[in-house]
């Protein structure tokens, strides 16, 4: 053991001691349920000119989960989806896990080939989607829904159950589909010490449905209280064009690749200094144009953060401010209920100071690979 005593607890105890209460018995629909039955006035999406009360989402999702019950969806399916970013997005994949199925999210913009391929790695029961006479090898339901109100199916589901299925990119290999609990996301979302989201605010949803910073987005405000403010495929990449939906949407919360940052902050800087959030990650920072952003005085909260698809969407966080914005910006520390080790290749923690493996436990980590 070349670790001391007082040194190995600092680093497995002191600063793993990430506890915080959380719902972690309860499943997504059932929690965004709960919040509906709090606020059914609340406006929950909004996508140009069209908005659903939370009331309004909760119905739509109803009826298309007793539409998919009847179509032979049972639980533990998977069901994918091939939708843009939009309302009938949301409403399936709610309506998906109100069935007790686990959505299974496509890239819209992906090739037929990897659609094909992932619908049949995951026996995928159903298809959702909005595009006619789809050349995939499994039956399709369109989106729309009609026909009076219909309660909740109440099926019963356990939070260690999975939610969604996200493949990774197949960059080392073949693309591997990560089983991600409802109680992974709760931990993500609920009372998890980087990001308070609460009834005021709004949330971009600007991630690609098949990349899971979309679970940050969508479920982090509909579970809170919230709104969720769809940016359509034209304004992500176009800088004045997001500008102009922050300012006219209102949003207060945006998560935000890296790269997309550095190209933007020149251009819309101010904009983003308005945000109470504004999350960044997924690559190799550059520390002076986080020092560009907090020159215009905001956001509120700065935050760079890590985490890979297999720990659910983010296991560390580092709030950026003017005085710790140096030469380098580190991953940061662990989120509630998650824990990080460095470890040497025997499997013991490295001393302070050495190099080491990352290892991340606790609430996030994800089932497993399917298959």
């Amino acid at each position: 053991e070349v670790v001391p005593k007082a040194e190995r607890e600092l680093l497995l105890q002191t600063w793993n001691a990430t506890e915080a209460p959380y719902p972690d018995q309860a499943c997504i629909h059932q929690l965004f349920e709960e919040q509906t039955k709090r606020t059914p006035e609340a406006i929950a999406l909004v996508q140009e000119n069209q908005q659903l009360k939370y009331a309004e989402l909760n119905e739509k999702a109803n009826r298309l989960a007793h539409r998919l019950i009847v179509s032979g969806v049972a639980a533990g399916d998977y069901v994918a989806t091939l939708l843009e970013r939009s309302i009938d997005l949301i409403v399936a994949q709610l309506a998906i896990l109100k069935a007790g199925a686990a959505y299974v999210p496509l890239d819209p913009q992906g090739p037929a080939e990897r659609h094909a391929w992932i619908l049949d790695d995951c026996s995928a029961r159903l298809l959702i989607t909005d595009v006619p006479e789809v050349p995939l090898p499994v039956a399709v339901l369109p989106p729309t829904d009609s026909g009076a109100a219909q309660p909740s199916p109440a099926l019963r589901a356990a939070a260690l159950e999975t939610a969604y299925v996200m493949y990774t990119s197949g960059s080392t290999g073949t693309p591997k589909g990560v089983l991600v609990t409802h109680r992974a996301v709760a931990r993500l979302v609920m009372n998890n010490s980087y990001a308070k989201i609460g009834l005021d605010d709004r949330v971009a949803f600007m991630a690609n449905p098949a990349f899971d910073a979309s679970t940050f987005e969508v479920w982090g405000p509909l579970l809170n209280g919230g709104a969720v403010i769809i940016v359509d495929r034209n304004h992500v990449l176009d800088a004045r064009g997001l500008a102009e939906i922050i300012s006219s949407g209102k949003v207060t919360a945006l998560f935000i690749t890296t790269a997309l940052f550095n190209q933007f902050v020149p251009e819309i800087g101010p904009t983003f200094a308005r945000l109470r959030f504004l999350l960044c990650g997924g690559e190799q920072e550059k520390p002076e144009i986080f020092r560009a952003l907090i020159k215009h005085g905001g956001p509120e909260k700065l935050i760079h953060c890590y985490g890979p698809t297999e720990s659910t969407t983010f296991s560390t966080t580092y709030e950026v401010s003017a005085t710790n914005s140096g030469n380098r910006l580190p991953i940061g520390r662990p989120i509630s209920n998650t824990r990080l080790y460095l470890l040497d290749s025997h499997g013991q923690p490295v001393p302070l100071g050495a190099v080491g493996e990352l290892y991340i436990g606790g609430a996030g980590v994800a089932r497993g690979y399917l298959n």
